[in-house]
């Protein structure tokens, strides 16, 4: 049973009770079902599936090796996209459901464990799913692979396929994938002239760094829209945001979609509300109403304002700040032998792992640094201790250098009268304020053991300050956060308690983390506590 069978028979009701002078009747609860019918299907919300394309590579090897065809995760990216239009043509099934269960030296239970999510799929109502979304998404081949892997599992209706960009490198790539994909006919001939793509803001911070990441989020959606207007594809973008700065978040909404690139949403925006967010922005009916009104008011605006596209002096602005940032960045979290050690231990990062507070594992595999780790607890465990250094590092050494050269009036120039840059530079500006150096100094006191680690906490608090500086001269307040008086006496009222809380956490920490209290269920759960009073008081942690 569709939605549209349901809504044909309720119509037809409809109709014959007016027909038949019964118009009152016709208008009262029918009429409501009919809009409930019409707003929410039968299934209330679509959910989407999620998968990292590498278990998309790993099933159709494993079925390639089992016909007998090689291993299709050794082909290179020409052969397996020639493979794949072949198999989407021929419609020819390539492994029976179930025979994976008796082929285990071939199938590895992940292997299994993604062949028959596809099976589930196909077992679906029409309407209970709306997208399926490529985690870590590189090159045009993952995303055929999912629809073949649709298709040959019996999806009637195939789902949306939808490409997640997410580190520098694949968001550099985007264009690339999408116009082969454009170019394909297979593919083309199965999307309908419309065509999602998901931008990750998280990865790409965790990655880059915050500013290098938002010029490069905007680049690509820039030409994204101009490859998809190109090819005469309806293109919209599904925001894969967070609460905090450093995954994409802005408290200003109407603000922050205004801040996007021109002509990249037309009317429509998808975006995620994770976290803290859904309660802080959904929670209730009224709240919810005044979310949505700001939603609709930012994207009826953004369709209506002419903004103007920035000029080549300040694109080539944006990418000397981009590489300086990202350097930085990437010099003290990729390149610091001491970084790995300092941010486990001077954060609670690694007692994440043993509380029920993610809806995912936090690190996507059980091995590697901090490139293995999601994006949600890298942010979250900076964000309890006050330090935000996601959000704000290689921020302040690009905008000194440009302010010590002869472009500085340009970069003023550049926040004054360009909105986006002003946006990022702004929200850089809140996080400093709402950071708390001292308080990261204490942790640092109580948990960090290892001298060279310590050495590195201190330097970290140092360019934490130079940072200051350096957006205070740009912006040319004399106070961070000065133009938000909210923003103020919101710090003035919380952090006395917030600042507490942290006191209480990190001597938590340190007594946990002591062989003789390690398995202290009461010491377990005042972390929860100190965690879950920490996030809330400091706000956008989804």
């Amino acid at each position: 049973l569709s939605k549209d069978e349901v809504m044909d028979d309720l119509l037809l009701i409809h109709r014959s009770l007016c027909e038949t002078d019964n118009e009152i009747t016709a208008n009262g609860y029918l009429s409501d079902i009919i809009r409930n019918l019409s707003a929410f299907g039968l299934t209330l919300v679509p959910l989407d599936v999620r998968q990292e394309s590498d278990r998309h590579t790993e099933a159709l090897d494993a079925i390639t090796r089992h016909l007998g065809l090689g291993s299709y995760a050794q082909w290179d990216e020409r052969t397996k996209l020639s493979w794949l239009q072949q198999q989407l043509v021929s419609k020819q099934p390539l492994i029976r459901p179930g025979d994976w269960n008796d082929h285990p030296d071939i199938f590895s239970p992940t292997a299994v464990d993604t062949l028959e999510t596809f099976s589930m799929i196909a077992e679906q109502h029409e309407g209970s799913l709306g997208a399926y979304v490529i985690s870590q998404a590189t090159t045009a081949s993952d995303v055929l692979a999912v629809l073949l892997l649709q298709c040959d599992a019996g999806v009637k209706k195939p789902l949306r396929v939808v490409p997640l960009f997410e580190t520098l490198d694949d968001l550099h790539g985007a264009a690339s994938t999408m116009e082969t994909l454009f170019t394909t006919p297979t593919y083309m001939g199965t999307i309908g002239g419309k065509q999602e793509v998901m931008i990750g803001y998280s990865d790409s911070a965790k990655d880059a760094g915050r500013l290098a990441a938002s010029w490069a989020q905007y680049e690509t959606q820039e030409t994204l829209a101009d490859l998809a207007k190109k090819y005469s594809v309806d293109l919209s973008f599904f925001h894969g945001k967070g609460g905090t700065v450093g995954r994409g978040g802005d408290p200003a909404t109407f603000r922050a979609i205004l801040a996007h690139a021109p002509e990249t949403i037309r009317g429509n925006f998808r975006v995620t509300e994770q976290g803290e967010m859904i309660n802080q922005n959904l929670g209730d009916g009224i709240r919810a109403m005044r979310t949505m009104d700001i939603y609709t008011a930012a994207v009826l605006a953004e369709k209506l304002t002419e903004r103007p596209r920035p000029n080549e002096e300040w694109r080539a602005m944006m990418h000397k700040l981009s590489d300086i940032s990202c350097n930085a960045y990437r010099q003290v979290v990729r390149g610091d032998e001491r970084f790995v050690p300092y941010f486990r231990s001077a954060t609670p990062e690694v007692e994440f792992g043993n509380l029920n507070i993610g809806s995912r594992p936090s690190k996507r595999k059980a091995t590697g640094g901090v490139e293995s780790l999601r994006a949600i607890p890298w942010i979250f465990a900076w964000t309890q201790t006050r330090l935000n250094l996601p959000t704000w590092l290689g921020v302040g050494e690009a905008v000194q250098t440009v302010l010590d050269s002869d472009e500085a009036d340009k970069l003023r120039d550049m926040y004054r009268d360009w909105g986006s840059f002003r946006t990022t530079i702004d929200l850089v500006e809140m996080v400093l304020a709402k950071s708390e150096p001292a308080i990261a100094h204490n942790y640092d006191r109580l948990l960090v053991t290892d001298e060279k680690a310590k050495e590195l906490g201190e330097e970290v608090r140092s360019i934490h300050a130079a940072t200051e500086r350096a957006v205070l001269d740009l912006t040319e307040h004399g106070r961070l956060g000065e133009t938000s008086a909210l923003l103020l006496r919101s710090l003035r009222v919380r952090n006395p308690y917030v600042d507490c809380l942290n006191v209480l956490q990190a001597e938590t920490l340190r007594r946990i983390r002591s062989p003789k209290s390690a398995d202290d269920k009461m010491l377990g759960d005042a972390l929860l506590t100190s965690i879950t009073g920490i996030a809330n008081g400091m706000g956008n942690t989804g």
